[in-house]
């Protein structure tokens, strides 16, 4: 007997497959890096978002073999009962300090933390303003938070200025990544922080790209935004940082009413504490991190030189790690990635509904464990395809 419900997913998988739009799984064998094996080939990866090569630095490693021995694998129970150890709470207040923010919040990943953040702090009869470019966990977080949600375009601020005007619900919150994360592009964080005040908004910012990249590794937040109450900043511990989880940091008082009246981080049992430990060293290598720091900036000149002349697509403008490279359609995009694994390039292709219709590209993304020869292959590569 025929299964309809089966059927209808498996015509939509064919769907997908005829439009270019399946996603698959790539294998990794190994520990991330620069140079990866995947699916069996070594390739030189400009897909990870391991931007300062942290994520299989040997001093991290080291500190997780260390507490490794201290705590054991896992937190055994929610924060709030008895899984909130030592490890947990001395990185929260290394976090803010460095951020410049009075408290901080560990969270086991980015999308639970801005799940906490806007499902309780938007109110019951609030409005949440957000950026059509936010990533999908803001926009998923905004959606169940209950609240009004509504939108402006890309960086507009008067439009975002003239819904703000228009409102009446009485607890605002202007929501924004400060790296997009498919465009590379940097949020006008004073400019936002402007409507904030003038119309007594909450303003949040989800830096998960900018986070140990900008400002030699303290992120995208300027020394206002820093200084103000009602900014709430939040990293994720997984891209640069090279480990896992995401960290929110406020005022004391928003911290507090998140741990009595956040459900994602009430309800789930703590990270194990053994990252939150290697967290910590990954703190140290992040604020010491000059070298590592310069040789991201450089690899990153070096590109956007050597494409500034490339007839294949539209290099996108980016001082990140973040270089989208818009190709058009889906099927080009992928045949190029396809045409660079050949040559030994990771290099993603990034289509709807990731990005808008007609602007597929590839996301070409550096990291401080690339060399200078790396970057130089894909230039090559790319006009050589061109």
């Amino acid at each position: 007997m025929t299964h309809a419900a089966l059927t209808r997913l498996q015509d939509g998988l064919a769907a997908l497959k005829a439009e270019h739009l399946e996603r698959r799984r790539r294998l990794l064998d190994g520990a991330q890096g620069a140079h990866v094996t995947i699916d069996g080939q070594r390739v030189v990866s400009f897909c990870s978002n391991d931007y300062l090569g942290l994520a299989a630095d040997p001093v991290l490693v080291a500190a997780a073999h260390a507490a490794l021995d201290q705590c054991g694998v896992g937190a055994g129970a929610a924060h709030l009962i008895t899984g909130h150890h030592r490890f947990h709470h001395e990185f929260e207040a290394a976090f803010a300090r460095f951020i410049g923010k009075p408290a901080a919040l560990l969270f086991s990943t980015g999308y639970m933390a801005n799940l906490a953040v806007l499902t309780t702090l938007a109110g019951k009869k609030g409005e949440i303003f957000a950026d059509k470019l936010n990533h999908a966990s803001l926009i998923d977080a905004a959606q169940l938070s209950g609240v009004a949600f509504t939108r402006y375009r890309h960086n507009d601020l008067a439009q975002l200025e003239g819904q703000l005007a228009a409102s009446t619900a009485p607890d605002k919150m202007i929501v924004s990544d400060l790296v997009f994360s498919m465009d590379g592009d940097i949020a006008p964080v004073d400019a936002l922080l402007d409507l904030a005040e003038r119309y007594d908004a909450w303003l949040y910012l989800d830096d998960a790209h900018g986070f140990g990249v900008l400002n030699d590794g303290r992120g995208g937040l300027t020394e206002r935004a820093r200084a103000s109450d009602r900014v709430i900043y939040l990293a994720t511990l997984g891209k640069a940082a090279g480990v896992a989880g995401a960290a929110v940091a406020a005022h004391e008082s928003v911290i507090d009413w998140l741990i009595q009246k956040a459900r994602p981080y009430i309800y789930t049992t703590a990270s194990p504490p053994l990252l939150a430990a290697c967290l910590q060293e990954s703190l140290r290598q992040i604020e010491t991190g000059d070298a590592r720091h310069e040789r991201l900036r450089r690899h990153i000149a070096q590109l956007r030189s050597g494409l500034a002349d490339l007839k294949l697509g539209t290099l996108m403008p980016s001082e990140t790690p973040i270089q989208p490279l818009v190709i058009g359609a889906n099927a080009d995009a992928v045949r190029l990635s396809q045409a660079l694994l050949e040559r030994g390039l990771l290099v993603p292709a990034i289509r709807t509904p990731t990005v808008p219709a007609g602007t597929a590209r590839l996301r070409i993304t550096l990291s401080a464990a690339h060399s200078a020869d790396d970057v130089a292959q894909l230039v090559e590569a790319l006009h050589a395809l061109a």
